[in-house]
């Protein structure tokens, strides 16, 4: 529609607000309620302007067709001026000082002492400080109660942790609990101090990220998980590079390695155009950034001289890897080399790290994480729809009407995605969710199926067997575009709701519930995390999954929102994207095929070995028996974060040769015999691909601390020191180079997303805009069409019994990362300093366990011990645990039982007993 803005003509969208078109006349007026985020409250007064003959809030009012809208009405501007007096009249001397958005208003509208009496020269009201919170600081004497903090902690975050208190112009923020802010239901998302307008809620720093000597802003990809955040890294002019190196045992909590020579972060802001994150972040990565000058970084390489590990010079070291690499190589053969590499790491570092195995080592022994979490999700994803990724792009949960969440806590272990999540079900989305645990998303769900541990496939086929009683599946697309329907619906009929409750506890009438939910939507969407692949049988729980899209026509369509994998990690989909896997090259093409291995060759320059290698569990056994000798750990600490970590111990003992690249003196590091210092994510260039495979660009904010390198740095001089060259002499041509071999990232490279941000693959030319939903044509199976499949339910490997009672389920909590490496080393500790094994109060009545007592928890490969915390949100008979605390190694435990398709182990399904400590 047209409007007149002063005069002017502008366009804009129908819908559109009066201060949307003030904006598109390229004109401001004050704002201070308002945050684009959020919905329109109007509530400060401070937009008003007039429309035609009346004056009103330009954030909230709809401009209209021909409407006559004026910024310059002088008596307006009067108003406006006497409403911002007003606003600010009691706030303490010192506060139109603060570098805040309210500040500049008052600066823009003339506002200040010298205009109005006591504006900004008072003692405050004596409101006071809440300065409980690591994160969170609070002056309530600031705070303006615009709202826009609590609006962001309900509409965005979801966790509706804050209110409005006191009355007239005492009425301020507080946390909805009445007691300090660390205790309440805040988790950190840093939204509020994000939007806050006054200072009332800052950051760690003092005052907001404006008032620091912020030199430089750099747009960056969050390194935590794989939802794929965009940040801004605020660094100052500060030093922050040690010119000693310090101890690599030190205290982990000691005071930060001194600033000397560098910048130094002083805050991360979510970016507010981050196609995924939208202006929003967690706690880990808006807050978690102190790891990086953690005092026991690891800044020079380390060689174990007598059973020490000792500094040394980067020469030494690294003539030490090729000494014995090649000593290991030529007596016993490449196949006598493997390695693991990092879904932390970028894309460019991965692909270099498999060419350095395929063309330097000469063997195909290579494979990363994602072998331990989510290599059921390629298989099955791929045997059933052909591409080893989700099949859309995130922006689609806006418009699903039913979301059926599957063994995945993502407001712990993907925040921002869950807080998404959460939105839709909060404006009307039915929101179904399979899970053991009774999850926060659990608790606001429409339907909530417990189901017993291992009990997927067995529910998934029942969900089925309801949409086909029901008439609720779509019979044309079946008959258009799927294989396999007939061999599906014969086996469905031994799943009726009566046997899928013998197999899994799940009454019959909720199992109804859910599918009618789902059956009934308009645009159904399935997103699925761990609880679906850690299984003994998770492949077969990614294909059953897979089948209730394809049986409602959901997948490839513009009706539906697929099928997608919560990726754990932040690069968890890239690194195998970037072939970091034992039978697959970049772009899951096959070590098999004679054609991909002859092309790859031609542009390395040698050939590619034939036989597949070993897969990670595969390593260590082979590591026992003395096939494997030397093994080269890139960026992950195996010996927590791997099930039966026992064996996995004899495995590095058993090793003539362990190299660990690594930030920190991990368990790993420390049983390594060499140790090559690396780079966090924030000293990194490169790329990653987030959970919806989406390329997005990641950049340096900072150095690496003293003498150590980017992980690209210390693969190439690997490369080197065994005689090789990589021929990648930056990031950008390993990128360039990957996409000359690999069709579905031939348009993809650092130029295109410097310019363009984000690209999701498939990316097949420089002018492919990249394919956000797949399949909408046909399926990229040999065929065109999806696979159904028609797996039987079968039961996990390894079950409770009467000498092991009770099941054990692992995962992640909100405050930590993965193993905690990066998070114990941040003030994140003091959120949750310890673990805790979370046990029902059934049980433990039985047990004679009150809140707090220690709990030795015994599987058949070992037993510890942790503090019990009682809740019903665990299941008569199950228990959980994170693994993210060193002291509490739950994956003693866990067993080395593994997905029979993938080698993918099953964490979620530990046989335990449990006795009082």
């Amino acid at each position: 529609m047209r409007v007149r803005v002063n005069g002017t003509p502008v366009e804009v969208p129908d819908g559109s607000s009066v201060l949307a078109a003030v904006r598109a006349a390229g004109l401001e007026v004050p704002t201070l309620c308002h945050d684009e985020r959020l919905s329109p409250s109007g509530s400060c007064r401070a937009c008003l302007v007039r429309s035609g003959p009346a004056v009103v809030a330009a954030c909230t009012t709809p401009a209209a067709e021909d409407a006559d809208i004026r910024t310059d009405d002088e008596t307006v501007a009067a108003t406006v001026r006497r409403v911002v007096e007003l606003t600010v009249e009691r706030l303490p001397a010192g506060a139109l000082d603060l570098p805040t958005e309210l500040a500049a208003v008052c600066d823009q509208l003339g506002v200040g002492p010298e205009a109005f009496d006591g504006v900004g020269q008072g003692p405050g009201r004596g409101l006071g400080r809440d300065d409980s919170h690591p994160y969170v600081r609070l002056d309530a004497d600031l705070c303006i109660a615009c709202g826009r903090c609590v609006r962001m902690c309900d509409e965005v975050q979801g966790t509706f942790a804050l209110t409005l208190v006191g009355r007239g112009a005492d009425t301020v923020v507080a946390p909805g609990t009445g007691g300090p802010w660390v205790e309440s239901a805040c988790v950190a998302c840093g939204g509020c101090v994000d939007s806050c307008p006054s200072g009332a809620i800052s950051g760690p720093v003092p005052l907001p990220v404006a008032a620091a000597p912020t030199a430089t802003v750099t747009r960056t990809t969050c390194g935590y998980c794989g939802v794929g955040c965009a940040l801004d890294v605020h660094t100052s002019t500060a030093d922050s590079n040690p010119d000693t190196i310090p101890d690599p045992m030190a205290d982990p909590m000691a005071d930060p390695i001194p600033d000397t020579d560098g910048p130094a972060i002083v805050a991360i802001t979510p970016a507010h155009d981050g196609p995924v994150n939208r202006g929003h972040a967690c706690v880990k990565g808006r807050f978690a950034y102190d790891f990086v000058r953690s005092p026991d970084r690891l800044t020079t390489p380390l060689v174990r001289r007598a059973g020490r590990l000792e500094p040394t010079t980067w020469d030494d070291a690294l003539a030490l890897v090729g000494r014995e690499l090649t000593r290991i190589r030529e007596t016993h053969g490449p196949d006598s080399i493997a390695a693991i590499s990092s879904a932390r790491s970028t894309n460019e570092e991965n692909y270099l790290l498999q060419k350095l195995m395929r063309t330097v080592i000469g063997t195909n022994n290579v494979d990363n994480c994602s072998r331990i979490c989510h290599a059921p999700s390629a298989a099955g994803l791929t045997a059933t729809f052909g591409l080893a990724g989700g099949t859309n792009a995130a922006d689609d949960l806006d418009d699903a009407d039913c979301i059926l969440l599957v063994g995945a806590n993502p407001t712990e272990a993907h925040p921002v995605i869950g807080a998404r999540i959460m939105q839709r079900a909060l404006n009307g989305a039915r929101l179904v969710v399979i899970d053991p645990r009774r999850t926060g998303l659990a608790r606001v769900a429409d339907v909530h199926l417990q189901g017993r541990p291992g009990s997927n496939v067995a529910v998934f086929h029942g969900l089925a067997r309801l949409l086909l009683d029901n008439g609720w599946v779509d019979e044309a697309f079946l008959a258009t575009r799927a294989d396999g329907w007939d061999e599906l619906r014969a086996l469905l009929h031994e799943y009726p709701p009566e046997q899928v409750a013998e197999l899994s506890g799940i009454e019959p009438a909720i199992l109804a519930e859910a599918a009618r939910l789902f059956g009934t939507a308009r645009k159904p969407s399935i997103v699925y995390g761990l609880g679906v692949t850690e299984h003994a049988h998770g492949t077969d729980g990614v294909r059953t999954l897979a089948n209730l899209a394809v049986l409602r026509g959901a997948v490839g369509t513009p009706n539906g929102g697929g099928v997608n994998p919560l990726r754990g990690q932040n690069n968890v989909q890239g690194a195998s994207d970037m072939g970091a896997l034992p039978d697959l090259l970049p772009g899951y093409q096959k070590v098999t095929d004679d054609a991909v291995r002859r092309r790859f060759g031609e542009e390395w320059g040698t050939p590619v070995p034939p036989r597949p290698g070993l897969r990670i569990p595969e390593m260590f056994d082979a590591a026992l028996t003395g096939q494997v000798r030397a093994l080269y750990v890139f960026g992950e600490d195996i010996l927590q974060t791997d099930p039966d970590s026992g064996h996995v111990r004899a495995a590095v003992e058993a090793a003539e040769f362990v190299v660990s690249q690594e930030i920190f003196p991990s368990a790993t590091a420390l049983a390594a015999d060499v140790v090559l210092p690396g780079a966090s994510f924030l000293e990194k260039d490169g790329t990653f691909v987030n959970f919806d495979r989406r390329f997005q660009r990641v950049r340096p904010a900072l150095d690496p601390p003293g003498l150590a390198r980017t992980d690209f740095a210390v693969v190439t001089a690997v490369a080197r020191a065994l005689g090789g060259d990589l021929g990648c002499p930056t990031p950008a041509d390993a990128l360039a180079e990957c996409a000359r071999l690999t069709p579905v990232f031939a348009g993809i490279s650092h130029d295109r997303l410097d310019n363009e941000y984000a690209l999701h693959w498939p990316c097949r030319g420089p002018d492919d805009p990249g394919e956000a939903r797949l399949y909408e044509q046909e399926f990229a199976t040999p065929n065109g069409r999806a696979q159904l499949a028609a797996l039987p339910w079968a039961p996990p490997g390894e079950s409770p019994d009467t000498a092991y009672p009770y099941t054990l389920i692992t995962g992640r909590r909100l405050v930590h990362y993965n193993s905690g490496t990066m998070t114990r080393r941040t003030p994140n500790l003091a959120l949750v300093p310890d673990e805790h094994l979370e046990i029902n109060p059934d049980d433990a009545l039985r047990l004679g366990l009150r809140e707090g007592d220690l709990v030795e928890i015994a599987s058949r490969r070992g037993s510890i011990t942790a503090p019990g915390r009682l809740t019903d949100d665990v299941a008569p008979g199950e228990v959980f645990l994170s693994f993210a605390f060193p002291d509490v190694a739950a994956n003693l435990l866990t067993s080395g039982e593994t997905d029979e398709v993938t080698s993918c182990p099953e964490y979620k399904v530990t046989a335990v007993r449990l006795r009082k400590g």
